[in-house]
């Protein structure tokens, strides 16, 4: 297919375009800033996500879309308004490129009747993360999966939930396949190094739930979501994290040291077993977590 990638300057997009290129499909680029030197032969789209008319653009003659690109954080947190004023970003930032981005790609989609949409979400949709509120993630059993409510608070969790939703809306209304992987702490090699590096005893919980996962794993996922659309239900969230915690602690031991009101949930975890099931999304299209940082150290 030829496909669409957007974020190409971002972190995680090459590793999604590398895969899609490495098994035979075609690739068109499309961010604010032109992608890394590798990619120089490689058709090159500049174009915002809040800007309808250089999305529409960007999408035009493709077979199918992988949406990577985003704001990663929310411009506009308590914690973050005086940081990003400082740097220049405006306080709508993150709604307007996570909400409108999706929603042109989307409008774009219809008009040329590409089939098929896979997104980067997170699992901040859960509503993990830095709580405005304070007051912790309710959880409701463990390990958590799809099934579980989510409580975002800010405007990245909120607009990463809503985008799921939007993208449903699409499938529903249109038939467009879509699917969305919540995905967490993505590693590049160097960060898993690091993490083996200074593995260690635990100081302190991990708000966004001790989860991680490898470059390369995730992007064999969202290439097999992509090539496997059609035997899928036409919509779905599958959180997109390792087999395993990034602390060396057991998980049980984990959660009875930081979260002892929720020891009793923990009592089926094995090992270091993520808090974050993967098991859908396995069961989907056949994905492994391959790579760890275990073994690096």
């Amino acid at each position: 297919m030829k496909v669409l990638v957007t974020g190409a300057s971002g972190r995680f997009a090459p590793y999604v375009a590398r895969e899609l290129m490495a098994n035979g499909h075609e690739v068109v680029l499309t961010s604010r800033r032109p992608p890394a030197e590798e990619f120089a032969d490689v058709p090159y789209v500049k174009a915002d996500l809040a800007c309808w008319e250089e999305i529409s653009q960007a999408v035009k003659g493709v077979d199918a879309i992988q949406h990577i690109g985003a704001m990663a954080w929310p411009s506009d947190h308590p914690n973050s308004r005086e940081s990003a004023k400082e740097r220049g970003v405006p306080f709508d930032a993150t709604f307007k490129a996570n909400m409108l981005g999706p929603y042109y790609l989307m409008e774009a989609a219809v008009a040329e009747g590409v089939k098929t949409v896979v997104m980067a979400g997170s699992n901040c949709a859960l509503g993990v993360g830095d709580r405005i509120s304070g007051r912790p993630l309710p959880v409701h059993y463990l390990p958590i999966d799809e099934e579980h409510p989510c409580y975002p608070e800010d405007s990245y969790c909120w607009t990463k939930f809503a985008g799921e939703k939007l993208l449903e809306y699409y499938s529903n209304a249109y038939g467009i396949r879509t699917h969305v992987t919540r995905l967490a702490g993505i590693c590049q090699a160097e960060r898993r190094q690091s993490m083996a590096d200074s593995a260690g005893p635990t100081g302190s919980w991990n708000s966004w739930w001790c989860s991680w996962v490898a470059s390369e794993d995730a992007a064999v996922a969202h290439r097999l979501l992509m090539d496997q659309a059609e035997d899928l239900p036409v919509h779905g969230v599958y959180f997109l994290n390792a087999d395993d915690t990034g602390h060396v602690e057991p998980s049980r031991e984990l959660i009875e040291k930081f979260k002892p009101e929720l020891a009793q949930m923990a009592d089926g975890l094995e090992g270091h077993q993520a808090f974050l099931s993967n098991e859908k999304l396995k069961k989907a299209v056949g994905w492994e977590h391959e790579l760890t940082w275990r073994d690096l150290a």
